[in-house]
């Protein structure tokens, strides 16, 4: 069984098709906050702001799951929200 199921995230509102790309811009979105924390954090070592490594500096959440698991996750816990371009206006 997958968890969460099409439906939790959905909520009876949108189709698969949806949902696919829903989470696939939620996943660029994700790899983004990742690409800006990695970013920060090999400034901050470079700049000799610190001295724990790349790993510790960075979001163990971001670092140790997969862009789409985390924006599923995301999604599931209503920090992501799936909306139509028409209801966006």
């Amino acid at each position: 069984m997958i968890y969460p199921t099409i439906e939790q995230l959905t909520k009876g509102e949108f189709n698969r098709y949806e949902l696919v790309v829903g989470v696939a811009k939620c996943a660029r979105i994700v790899t983004d906050e990742y690409i800006e924390m990695r970013t920060r954090a090999q400034k901050m070592i470079d700049n000799h702001e610190t001295e724990k490594p790349l790993a510790a500096l960075i979001d163990p959440e971001y670092k140790d799951k997969k862009a789409v698991k985390i924006a599923i996750g995301k999604l599931e816990e209503g920090r992501f929200k799936l909306a139509r371009p028409e209801n966006l206006k």
